[in-house]
């Protein structure tokens, strides 16, 4: 198809990049990605040692080794030369990143020039564990497709809708105008879950609604007429829900007591937070629940792990029910909640005041649908599909002049 428009999203990781390509000819952005894959084993500052694996139209996955130098010009110069051979007739509208976070100035999608780039990089404290690797990857593919712009789409950005009250710290206020607040992230997976959810289920979806984003990170999303109205993650993706291997939120003077007594450093405490809490902290064991299930009956630590788990879920969720007076309906998303029956079972199980009653068998299938027709809150298991919103939010900003070139 000549002069076939598209976009490359690209989702960069520490050690990962995925990216699809979305067609974009029809004059809006396809749902389905033309084609995609991953990128693994990406390296530290010696280079990479891994293999990018492509998913073209059901084709068996292709390993590439790689060289050494700079690990994200390594990592994506397979990737620019498979879009060049394997898809010689399509135009690159843009390259949409996801990036994690926009601090108080970006919240809409941005064309990145060097300006942005540099304010980005004043945000990199935020959300140390995305926010370099997503500017690695703008800064790699501006020099490797000059004139294609780069598209920056904020995870922060669906939470703009937070009343102030969401907002504030209880903080001294001078902090608040300096940009010390409540963001809120996986703002790409709940826009999504948006649509998604309207589509399926009209009126319904347009009441108090909680999406569970449970992934290796993980929040909760309080939605009143598809906008976010409160949510678990605040000023940096540490806070809120346990999640794989991040604590979440602790009392702070936990931490005073770390710097204080223990001796921890800065760089020793980041890495503890975010890197040896969650469930990989308190089990000792593993940040999955899939190991831990597996070995939670012979191994208290995996079981406790899981409990705690559990429980910060569901405490959390009865208070966003409590903001929005009530709850018509519970969504998981992301990799554990899309996938993970017994985590989903346990969640409901102890929300059964809301009048949750889960069908069991619907669960343990990861149906669409897995509450009981009496329930009176349906629950839901949405795939969610982050690469079409950064495809779509690109395309809106950039799609009238590839038009016009």
């Amino acid at each position: 198809m000549p002069g076939q428009h598209a976009v490359l999203v690209l989702n960069a990781g520490s050690s990962s990049i995925k990216f699809g390509l979305f067609d974009c000819s029809s004059g809006a952005a396809s749902r389905l990605a033309l084609a995609g894959g991953e990128v693994d084993g990406i390296g530290g500052t010696d280079g990479i040692d891994g293999a990018m694996t492509f998913a073209v139209d059901g084709a068996a996955p292709r390993t590439l080794r790689r060289g050494d130098g700079d690990p994200y010009r390594a990592a994506l110069a397979p990737v620019i030369e498979w879009l060049r051979e394997a898809w010689p007739n399509v135009r690159l509208a843009a390259v949409a990143h996801r990036v994690v976070h926009g601090g108080r100035h970006y919240f809409e999608p941005t064309v990145v020039d060097d300006a942005v780039l540099s304010e980005l990089r004043t945000l990199i404290p935020l959300a140390p564990l995305h926010q370099p690797h997503n500017i690695d990857a703008i800064d790699t593919m501006r020099a490797a497709c000059p004139g294609v712009p780069q598209v920056a789409v904020f995870d922060t950005g669906f939470h703009r809708t937070l009343p102030r009250i969401e907002q504030l710290l209880p903080l001294p206020h001078s902090w608040f105008d300096e940009g010390v607040r409540r963001y809120g992230f996986h703002g790409l997976s709940y826009e999504f879950l948006t649509i998604a959810l309207d589509e399926a289920f009209g009126e319904l979806a347009r009441g108090r609604v909680i999406a569970a984003h449970l992934g290796s990170g993980a929040s909760l999303c309080a939605l009143r007429g598809l906008v976010s109205v409160a949510t678990t993650m605040g000023f940096s993706a540490l806070d809120g829900l346990m999640m794989s291997t991040r604590c979440g939120s602790i009392d702070p003077g936990v931490v005073l007591h770390m710097i204080d007594v223990r001796g921890l450093s800065h760089e020793a405490l980041g890495t503890l937070l975010y890197h040896h809490s969650g469930l990989q902290g308190v089990s000792g064991l593993s940040g999955d629940p899939r190991v831990l299930l597996a070995q939670e009956d012979k191994n208290e630590r995996a079981k406790e792990a899981l409990e705690l788990y559990v429980h910060r879920i569901v405490r959390e969720t009865g208070a966003l029910a409590a903001v929005l007076g009530g709850l018509d309906m519970l969504v998981f998303t992301a990799g554990i909640g899309e996938h993970s029956a017994p985590i989903r079972a346990r969640v409901c199980g102890a929300l059964a005041l809301f009048g949750i009653e889960l069908d069991d068998d619907a669960n343990r299938a990861n149906a669409h649908v897995i509450s009981r027709p009496t329930s009176r809150v349906k629950v839901v298991v949405e795939p969610t599909n982050e690469a079409w919103i950064a495809a779509r939010a690109a395309w809106s900003l950039v799609g009238g002049q590839a038009r016009l070139a």
